[in-house]
């Protein structure tokens, strides 16, 4: 079972993105080759802490070059480093599309994407800044793995588990704290889904952000004495088919919360999965082919349809479903 987080660590509210810096200091210190490349946000993006840990000549700022970026990184991994990349997820994967899908994936090169700020976590910036269509556009990549932690100790998790795979592998960070999931030590795996919660009359699949709202949503339908299954797909290429076709065989229904578009992100994933191997009703939690706007992280969550709120209204729409 995986481990998860107490009582108090679990009021604690970190950012993904706090673990970024911080995670490849610690990789540096045990000895992994591991080099930041950064697009003038050094700050934002926490890749400073690499060289206030001793390391600055592990870290390159490129200034507002994210293409240049993307090609000094595949640079660095063909001589033996293993390069990640920092920036804000809608210039991180948007801007720089075509050097990670030609220079990056093609060449397979071991180049870690791993862009902070994605999603609505983004808040004020607005939809400019709010990228939701990321994870669609890094699974449709050859080679390419995707990762959505949760929390800060799953992103390290991510970091670190992006360190020892050969290849490339996107990260997605975000910029709002938030509450913690897992135990500090957690230890995850490329291609695992974890059951965080075990239910009978509905299955919850969640990554990212959306993983904490499932677990709220799921003490709710509690309450009124629905038991819900709560997955977190932390993995999304490769997809953990096994586990969640096995929970959906036992539920007869399922529920995709995402922090992304409803088009081409987990549920996409999910949705495939079912198609050919288990049919089964399901809902989707997420953006509705929309851009996002200004405002704080939760006031959107709501704003959105995308709090625990709408997972709930969600599962009770597709049990009725199940029961036509």
């Amino acid at each position: 079972m995986v481990k998860l987080a107490d009582e108090v660590q679990a009021q604690q509210k970190k950012a993904t993105r706090a673990a970024y810096g911080a995670t490849l200091a610690e990789l540096a210190g045990e000895g992994v080759p591991v080099v930041a490349v950064d697009a003038d946000l050094t700050g934002s993006t926490t890749t400073k802490k690499l060289a206030d840990a001793g390391y600055a000549d592990r870290l390159f700022n490129c200034g507002i070059a994210e293409q240049n970026m993307i090609d000094v990184a595949a640079g660095l991994a063909i001589t033996g480093h293993v390069a990640y990349t920092g920036s804000f997820a809608v210039f991180g994967t948007g801007r720089v599309y075509d050097q990670i899908r030609n220079t990056v994936c093609y060449s397979n090169l071991d180049v870690k994407i791993a862009p902070t700020h994605a999603g609505i976590s983004v808040g004020p910036d607005g939809g400019s800044h709010q990228m939701l269509e990321d994870i669609s556009l890094m699974r449709g990549l050859p080679n390419m793995r995707v990762l959505v932690p949760a929390d800060y100790a799953s992103a390290r998790a991510a970091l670190r588990l992006a360190a020892t795979t050969p290849g490339p592998v996107y990260v997605r960070m975000g910029r709002a704290s938030v509450p913690c999931v897992y135990a500090d030590d957690v230890d995850l795996e490329i291609g695992r889904a974890y059951v965080l919660r075990e239910g009978a009359d509905a299955t919850i699949v969640a990554c990212g952000v959306e993983v904490e709202q499932a677990l709220k949503a799921a003490d709710m339908l509690a309450a009124e004495g629905i038991s819900v299954e709560v997955i977190d797909a932390f993995s999304v290429k490769p997809l953990d088919e096994d586990t969640i076709v096995a929970s959906v065989a036992k539920t007869g229904c399922v529920v995709v919360a995402e922090e992304h578009s409803v088009l081409g992100g987990l549920g996409s994933a999910v949705a495939e999965t079912l198609a050919r191997k288990h049919p089964a009703r399901a809902e989707f939690v997420g953006m509705r082919d929309t851009f996002g706007k200004s405002g704080e992280f939760e006031e959107l969550l709501d704003y959105f349809n995308m709090g625990a709120a709408a997972i709930v209204e969600a599962v009770k729409t597709v049990m009725a479903a199940k029961l036509l």
